[in-house]
């Protein structure tokens, strides 16, 4: 229904913010950590979901379209319904929350304020590998995304791969282009998760 809200930010709260566009107000529940994103009397973009039940409307916002996912992921947990879902992203923040899922760390999901330890196991039951990084060497660009897909595939990690990737592309020869460059990027990829690099 709604995929995003443009306007003037008129209000910021602990958890929640006001954005005026077209004459109305929306007001929207957010997370903590998507606060500092926002300033009040600047324009911005807030990604939103709208929750709607039998006698509830309430509409929640983020900074930006994977915010939304990682929302949209934690409510395919179990357990973890909209309210919990903005108070787990508020007591992590994204890249940790994807580090903790990619490396299994339950004890860093387990101190997230309101996460007990039952939650955190469903969690990394059911979205290890549903996030994706996007920062640093934590994937490779462009194309070679593909290739830490195909490598996550074939048994490695995906974080590493696309780490071992981003290494490899730097060091390859420039002369190489277009598939053979994809190829030999690829060959050495496995050479090196092979030998544990």
């Amino acid at each position: 229904m709604f995929n995003s809200i443009a306007g003037r930010v008129t209000e910021k709260s602990a958890d929640s913010i006001c954005v005026e566009t077209g004459g109305v107000e929306w007001s929207m529940t957010i997370p903590a950590t998507d606060l500092g994103l926002f300033e009040t009397g600047k324009n911005a973009r807030v990604f939103t979901w709208l929750y709607h039940k039998e006698d509830a409307m309430k509409l929640y916002g983020f900074a930006s379209e994977k915010r939304r996912a990682t929302f949209l992921e934690l409510l395919k947990v179990e357990g973890i319904g909209p309210r919990g879902a903005v108070k787990i992203m508020s007591g992590i923040d994204q890249e940790q929350l994807e580090t903790a899922l990619e490396t299994e760390d339950l004890s860093r999901l387990e101190a997230v304020p309101g996460l007990g330890k039952k939650t955190a196991q469903k969690m990394l039951l059911a979205l290890k590998g549903k996030l994706h990084f996007d920062s640093g060497g934590a994937k490779a660009a462009g194309v070679y995304g593909e290739l830490a897909e195909a490598l996550a595939g074939m048994g490695y990690e995906k974080r590493a791969a696309a780490e071992v990737l981003a290494q490899l592309e730097k060091t390859l020869d420039q002369k190489l282009g277009g598939k053979e460059r994809e190829q030999e990027l690829f060959r050495q990829a496995i050479v090196a998760l092979s030998s544990g690099a």
